[in-house]
């Protein structure tokens, strides 16, 4: 798939990372942001766990999600539009508790009207943790979205 022209600030990973919410509350560090491919790291801590001592799925949805939403708005910004989620599928693969895990998504499609994203989680051996599939609407920067 070939990339779109795409002018992203220099200084987008830095902006992503200084946003306030839940990527940050969960340590969650973006690594590079482009049209064709997000990526971040954690470190697993408590804060992940769900009642079994094991990273919750939704952490996993959570980050594939995220990954999706910043790849698709990269392609989407340019063009006056906004994203949001329409439908996030995710499979939990391999139960983790400790340890950091990296992430990274990469467009299936990247239409006017809709994306399709595709996510994978990995763990410190680069053993697969999660993959996911997000669908995300494209909207006008000026469309209520509540």
């Amino acid at each position: 798939m070939s990339s779109p022209t795409v002018d992203l600030p220099p200084d987008f990973v830095a902006i992503l990372n200084a946003l306030p919410g839940w990527v940050q509350e969960m340590g969650i560090v973006i690594l590079s942001a482009t049209a064709d491919e997000v990526t971040c790291a954690w470190e697993v801590g408590q804060k992940h766990h769900q009642g079994y001592g094991i990273v919750h799925g939704g952490v996993h949805c959570g980050v594939i999600e995220t990954l999706a939403s910043i790849g698709a708005a990269a392609v989407a910004f340019p063009r006056g539009q906004r994203v949001v989620g329409l439908e996030n599928n995710t499979s939990f693969i391999r139960a983790v508790r400790s340890g950091r895990l990296h992430a990274a998504a990469r467009p299936v499609t990247r239409g006017r009207s809709t994306q399709v994203w595709e996510g994978w989680i990995r763990d410190e051996q680069d053993r697969l943790v999660a993959q996911g599939r997000v669908r995300l609407l494209c909207v006008s920067a000026d469309a209520d979205l509540g």
